[in-house]
C-alpha cells in the first residue's frame, strides 16, 4: 500500500473535491441499521431506508441487540426490507443467550424467507456491551463456530466482525488475526470492521492482515460523528481509541448542531477519500438510522442514484 499522510487533524477541512472519485472508480457502499423500538423510531428508520435505497448499496445490515434482545424486531425489519424494497438485506445474528437449536432455527427461517446474507457475531451479554461473555453449554461458543453453523445450513454469504485495533478481550493483534483466519476457514466471505479514526493504525493493521494470507473483502466501518459525547460513551466499552484532534474539533459545539454536522460530514468524507487512495473500494456506514449524513458523504464519493432511462432521454433531447 502507498503511504500517505493520514493526520486528519491537520487537514480535515481540506479540499474534498478529490473525494469525488468519479464513475469509473465509484466505491461500493453498505449501510447498517438498527431495528426500531417505537412506532416513531420505525418511521424514522424507514425514512432513512427510502432515502438511501436509490444509492444501490451492495447490502444493508440490521443489527441484533445484546443478548439477542432484538431478535424478533431484527427478523421483522429484515423481512420487510426483502418484501418492500430493492435492497439486499443482511441479518445480524449472535450466539449469546441461545442454544444451537434455537440459533439454527433462526438461520433456517432466514433461508426459507429468502435471506442469503448473515452477519455472524458472537455478541454481548444482555445489557452489557463489552461485558464478560460466558457461552452457554448447549450454544455456539463464538463467531467462528456460528459461521460454520450458518454455512452448514445454507450457502449464505457470511460477514464477520473485525477490530482494526486490539479487541477488548484479546491478548494481541496477532491473536485477532488468527481469529479472523479461523472465521475464514469456517466459511466467512467478508469482514466488516468496527468504526475507527486512526487511519495510520488501520493501514498498518490491514498490511498485517493481508500478509497473514487473508484475502476476503474487508469493508472499513465508517461512523459519521455528530455527538462526540455520545461517541465517547459508545467507544469506551468497545476499546475504540478516539484521537485528540477529533475531540478538539467538537469542543465547545454542544449547542451548535449545524456545525457539528458539517464537521461530521467532512471527517467521514476525508477518511473515505484517503482510504480510496490506498486502494479500498468498499465502505460500511453505521447510519444510526439517519440518512442525511451518509447520503451526503456518498454523493461526494460519487455514489449516486442510477440515472433512469427517462432522465437520459431528456438529457439527450436537450
Amino acid at each position: 500500500m502507498r503511504r500517505r499522510r493520514t493526520d486528519l487533524g491537520d487537514a480535515v477541512l481540506g479540499p474534498i473535491a478529490r473525494a469525488g472519485i468519479g464513475a469509473a472508480a465509484k466505491p461500493r457502499v453498505s449501510f447498517e441499521f438498527s431495528p426500531p423500538k417505537t412506532p416513531e423510531a420505525e418511521e424514522t428508520l424507514w425514512e432513512a431506508i427510502r432515502r438511501l435505497e436509490p444509492l444501490d448499496p451492495t447490502f444493508v445490515s440490521v443489527t441484533y441487540g445484546a443478548g439477542g434482545s432484538t431478535r424478533d424486531r431484527t427478523h421483522r425489519t429484515v423481512l420487510r426490507m426483502l418484501k418492500e424494497t430493492t435492497l439486499k438485506p443482511a441479518a445480524h445474528l449472535t450466539c449469546v443467550e441461545a442454544s444451537r437449536v434455537e440459533v439454527d432455527e433462526v438461520i433456517q427461517d432466514y433461508w426459507d424467507a429468502g435471506i442469503r446474507h448473515i452477519v455472524a457475531l458472537r455478541g454481548d451479554p444482555p445489557g452489557q456491551i463489552g461485558g464478560a461473555y460466558t457461552p452457554r453449554p448447549d450454544g455456539y461458543t463464538n463467531a467462528t463456530e456460528l459461521t460454520a453453523g450458518i454455512r452448514a445450513i445454507g450457502d449464505f454469504e457470511v460477514s464477520v466482525g473485525l477490530y482494526p485495533h486490539v479487541h477488548p478481550e484479546s491478548p494481541s493483534i496477532d491473536h485477532d488475526i488468527d481469529v479472523l483466519k479461523a472465521k475464514v476457514d469456517a466459511g466467512a466471505t467478508r469482514a466488516i470492521t468496527q468504526f475507527f479514526f486512526d487511519l495510520d493504525g488501520f493501514l498498518r493493521f490491514m498490511e498485517r492482515v493481508r500478509k497473514a494470507g487473508v484475502t476476503i473483502p474487508i469493508s472499513p466501518g465508517i461512523m459519521p460523528v455528530t455527538n462526540f459525547k455520545g461517541l465517547k460513551k459508545m467507544a469506551g466499552p468497545m476499546g475504540v481509541a478516539l484521537p485528540g484532534w477529533l475531540g478538539n474539533l467538537f469542543d465547545g459545539l454542544d449547542k451548535d448542531p449545524e456545525t457539528r454536522r458539517l464537521l461530521a460530514c467532512s471527517v467521514a468524507t476525508e477518511m473515505c477519500a484517503r482510504l480510496a487512495e490506498e486502494g479500498f473500494s468498499d465502505f460500511h456506514f453505521y447510519t444510526l438510522n439517519r440518512a442525511d449524513l451518509t447520503y451526503a458523504i456518498c454523493r461526494v464519493l460519487g455514489v449516486r442514484e442510477p440515472e433512469t432511462p427517462q432522465a437520459l432521454g431528456k438529457e439527450a433531447a436537450a
